[in-house]
């Protein structure tokens, strides 16, 4: 496996290591006349560390060189080595608002989205026995994710990577406030990790975050898909063509889940129910974490559509069923 790859005079992909099974996650150092900009520089791990000390090394790149650090979106593996490059370049870190409402929900005082998510998670059938470790999994997260860097809010509109001038558009549905980069003229985007390669990216719902992210997932595929795009630089697997193919194959999927999941819901299920028959139960916590919030969020889509529908809303236990027609 290549770790380090130059697509072109201006775009060297880095692979940055990850401790889960991904493996990887794409950075991207975007060379200009006013020096680099580091895309999405990784988790903040002992690993990173050192690939990113040696990739800068070996191509004479000193931390002075460093223009900015831009996020697509604020998901630890993206946004967990950016304080550690500003403390290191004094350069501006750059993630959008909604993004980084987010972050100070997950990482800041007190953390206040762990303790929604895991009310979330014992409301739709968690066992209260793994509460404790579910706890412990989010809190290990702080400190991949620190030093946390001063942000600086980046809004939709034209953005300047390297030499070029991006369009930042907004993509909800993997993360509230996830960013693309689209580089009309080139016909080249960022896309972060709202459309990948071989893989369906995570949607998960949040508490008090978006009310319905798999709807406004679709939606935005759909839009998304009818860019014309030649090369796409994704947040994992490597750059691919074929773009506004892979946006249809994920809407198809997701419909197809949703149709599955419906399909189990003849008798009542809670969520986590659903999540095991869908998923298995070989799941580690992290992938549970991902799935039982996925799996939350199909089922609020099919609500919406009118296709399932929760037995008692006031009850503490939710549980949803079909609506037969």
């Amino acid at each position: 496996m290549n770790i380090v790859t130059e697509h072109t005079d201006e775009i060297t992909q880095v692979k940055v290591p990850l401790p889960f099974p991904l493996r990887w996650v794409n950075a991207y150092l975007i060379r200009g006349s006013k020096g680099y900009t580091v895309l999405d520089p990784g988790l903040h791990t002992p690993d990173a560390e050192a690939l990113w000390l040696q990739v800068l090394q070996e191509r004479g790149i000193g931390f002075e060189h460093v223009e900015q650090i831009v996020l697509t979106h604020h998901h630890p593996d993206h946004y967990g080595m950016a304080g550690w490059f500003q403390e290191r370049t004094g350069a501006p870190v750059l993630l959008s608002e909604t993004g980084y409402a987010q972050v100070q929900l997950l990482w800041g005082p007190e953390q206040p989205m762990s303790a929604r998510l895991l009310e979330l998670f014992a409301r739709h059938g968690f066992p209260e026995a793994g509460l404790a470790e579910m706890t412990k999994h989010m809190v290990s997260f702080v400190d991949l994710v620190s030093p946390q860097p001063q942000v600086t809010l980046l809004r939709e509109g034209p953005v300047r990577l390297g030499d070029r001038v991006y369009e930042a558009m907004e993509t909800p549905g993997h993360a509230a406030g996830h960013l693309v980069f689209y580089d009309a003229e080139a016909e080249v985007i960022f896309c972060g990790d709202h459309v990948l390669p071989q893989i369906s990216p995570n949607v998960s719902f949040l508490p008090q975050v978006e009310e319905n992210p798999l709807g406004e997932y679709l939606r935005s595929l759909q839009e998304i898909g009818r860019l014309p795009v030649k090369m796409a630089y994704p947040g994992h697997r490597e750059p691919w063509t074929g773009f506004g193919a892979r946006t249809e194959e994920l809407v198809r999927h997701h419909h197809e889940r949703l149709a599955l999941m419906e399909g189990q819901l003849s008798a009542p299920l809670s969520a986590y129910e659903v999540c095991r028959s869908t998923f298995g139960d070989r799941l580690s916590v992290h992938q549970m974490r991902f799935a039982l919030s996925e799996t939350i969020a199909h089922l609020i889509l099919l609500e919406a559509e009118g296709r399932v529908q929760q037995v008692d809303p006031a009850a503490e236990l939710v549980r949803y069923v079909a609506i037969t027609r």
